[in-house]
């Protein structure tokens, strides 16, 4: 494994350090919170007055910084695989501080996730040295990435204005869909721009080169549309099933670009191809059995006398005024003619 690759690869693993205890502090901040207000889920904010909160929101924006810096470094077959270990490090992280039992199925899936990994970053590809962005400006405008683009906005446009106002709010697959082809590109410009930052601080200032600025606007642009779907999924469907549904798609869409536009596999050898196929596989199972085992949260309880209601029956008296009877209530009188009852369940 070459320098550049190596710093890639420790930074994508901090990356996926600081991202995965984020989620953990962050979810004691909101335990803290609900305990003296109510929830975020039911609109309360009582979590931003929490420093424990703050910090989960540090650790994540740390994270973020450092998986930034990865793709600077590696290729985007070598970082992007790597942040299942995020999931790895929620899992156990879960299991000791918010005593969430570790089954032997989730420590099934770490292990596949370890192993699947320890297979990409040994047959990883190597960084190819860039020194302008020109250079990335003519990969990114090349016959083969062009026609990925163009085809990735058609299939786009097609998800966003025809499937998802009518198969949206029912097929998980369509907005999900959307963030992942539009990840991709988003990806690209994350690793153009890096790039271009690195460059600059080492001395040769890329801001002059107005193709930098497209590569800023079309990463803003992407990050907006991507953010705006993606929560969108997890307000139709289970995230439980979001996560490694859009981990999948994200990261074979994200590799098809990166392999493409960077033509990361030129003079790799069958057989290391198809190893880290393999090992990408192999994160990819870790990752479903890491999230098969995993129950949705219970039903927030809006009204504090649900449960002490489950039934109300309405009946209909014969000079037509409703009657409302609780179960507690004795019988109607004998003359009602019309009886009406709604359950309630909890």
């Amino acid at each position: 494994m070459s320098s550049s690759n190596f710093t890639g690869f420790v930074l994508a693993v901090v990356s996926s350090a600081f991202i995965g205890s984020s989620f953990i502090i962050k979810k004691k901040g909101l335990q803290l919170a609900s305990a003296n207000g109510p929830r975020a889920s039911v609109g309360g904010y009582g979590y931003l007055l929490q420093p424990l909160w703050w910090v989960g929101m540090i650790t994540m924006i740390v994270g973020e910084i450092a998986n930034f810096v990865a793709y600077i470094y590696a290729p985007a077959v070598l970082v992007t695989p790597l942040g299942a270990l995020s999931i790895i490090v929620s899992a156990v992280l879960a299991h000791f501080l918010l005593k969430e039992k570790l089954q032997k199925m989730d420590v099934l899936g770490c292990l596949l996730c370890i192993v699947g990994s320890t297979v990409v970053v040994l047959h990883a590809p190597e960084e190819k040295s860039l020194t302008s962005v020109l250079e990335i400006w003519e990969l990114a405008t090349q016959p083969a990435f062009l026609s990925y683009t163009a085809s990735a906005i058609a299939v786009t446009l097609f998800l966003v204005l025809y499937c998802a106002p009518r198969y949206g709010q029912t097929n998980i697959f369509v907005y999900i869909g959307i963030c992942s082809i539009i990840g991709s590109l988003t990806v690209m410009s994350v690793k153009a721009i890096g790039i271009a930052i690195k460059l600059t601080i080492e001395g040769s200032n890329q801001a002059f080169y107005f193709q930098t600025w497209i590569f800023l606007m079309v990463l803003v642009t992407c990050v907006i549309v991507q953010l705006n779907y993606l929560n969108m999924a997890l307000d139709n469907f289970n995230t439980a099933v979001v996560s490694p549904i859009y981990y999948a798609l994200f990261t074979a869409f994200t590799i098809l670009a990166s392999a493409i536009m960077f033509k990361d596999y030129s003079g790799q050898s069958v057989s290391s191809i198809v190893s880290e196929l393999c090992g990408l596989i192999t994160i990819l199972s870790g990752t479903t059995l890491l999230h098969s085992t995993k129950e949705p949260d219970s039903p927030i309880l809006t009204d504090l006398y649900t449960p002490l209601s489950p039934k109300v029956s309405w009946y209909i008296q014969g000079n037509g005024d409703p009657w409302k009877q609780k179960e507690e209530d004795a019988p109607p009188p004998f003359n009602l003619i019309t009886v009406i009852r709604q359950d309630h369940f909890k």
